[in-house]
């Protein structure tokens, strides 16, 4: 593994559990440096994927976001933007609609997600 490092002139020579902000960001920078290379070694690829579990570990922790459902995305959303249910009318056909959706009375349907991702441009895969 050293010579994986002395040959990219980085700290990470042994890599071991991140603790902190910086350690991480210094993880990351490596992985970019790796992962930008055309011919990684085996040696550089086995390096990296160690760089990698220990990245997602750390985010994992320390960096996750709660699962949401739905109609938490699509409340979170209308609250960052300052709107209400009848600004939502027109993407879903009706006020009523809306609130039977926001009121779990509803499922978001496709055509209401892709609505919504263009709207708020946002990736679809938000309300799943």
């Amino acid at each position: 593994m050293i010579a994986v490092s002395e040959k990219y002139a980085l700290e990470v020579s042994s890599p071991a559990p991140i603790t902190s902000e910086e350690q991480h960001d210094e993880y990351v920078s490596v992985l970019d440096k790796l992962a930008g290379k055309e011919h990684p070694t085996r040696e550089e690829e086995k390096y990296a994927q160690v760089l990698l579990m220990l990245i997602e570990a750390y985010e994992e922790e320390n960096h996750s976001i709660p699962n949401a459902s739905p109609v938490e995305v699509l409340r979170a959303l209308m609250d960052a933007n300052d709107l209400k249910q009848k600004d939502l009318a027109a993407i879903f056909g009706s006020e009523s609609i809306v609130s039977e959706v926001l009121h779990r009375k509803r499922d978001l349907n496709k055509t209401h997600i892709e609505k919504l991702s263009k709207r708020f441009r946002v990736s679809p895969a938000v309300f799943f």
